[in-house]
């Protein structure tokens, strides 16, 4: 009975601390993607950044950071693994001596192509709790509060 007790607590504490729901749906969800991510051979944030690159082009190491909230010294991490793989070529940027372009490789493409394959299913099976509307609906909401910073 007294299972029973506790699987009936979060609900009510979620609907009391918002904040704490969505940290653990967070946790939750990060771990099914790197998982994911993993059987595709690449982490979440090496996919983000092959994703970045292949939609916008060649960027410094601090662009990616930024624009993908990856913490600085994390993102050398990823270059690194990402060039050691052969997925980005990093050079000297041309307009900024002291910072490094990324640039998406032929490989890198490929493995952002296998990795972007199996997404659909990931998050049909990730999200398979929620309807279509509210999956997008999800979608708004985080939206909003991702913009409002």
């Amino acid at each position: 009975m007294a299972a029973r007790s506790e699987e009936s607590y979060f609900p009510r504490l979620a609907a009391e601390r918002l904040d704490i729901a969505l940290c653990r749906a967070s946790a939750s969800v990060a771990r099914a993607a790197e998982k994911a991510a993993g059987e595709q051979g690449l982490g979440v944030g090496q996919h983000l950044v092959l994703k970045m690159l292949a939609a916008v082009g060649p960027c410094s190491q601090q662009v990616l950071s930024e624009e993908l909230r990856i913490d600085r010294s994390v993102m050398v991490g990823i270059a690194d693994d990402l060039e050691k793989a052969g997925h980005v070529r990093r050079e000297r940027d041309p307009r900024d001596r002291r910072a490094y372009a990324v640039t998406i490789t032929a490989g890198g493409r490929q493995a952002l192509a296998k990795a972007e394959a199996a997404t659909p299913g990931f998050l049909d099976r990730t999200f398979a709790a929620l309807s279509a509307g509210e999956r997008d609906q999800l979608a708004a909401l985080l939206g909003k509060l991702l913009t409002a910073d």
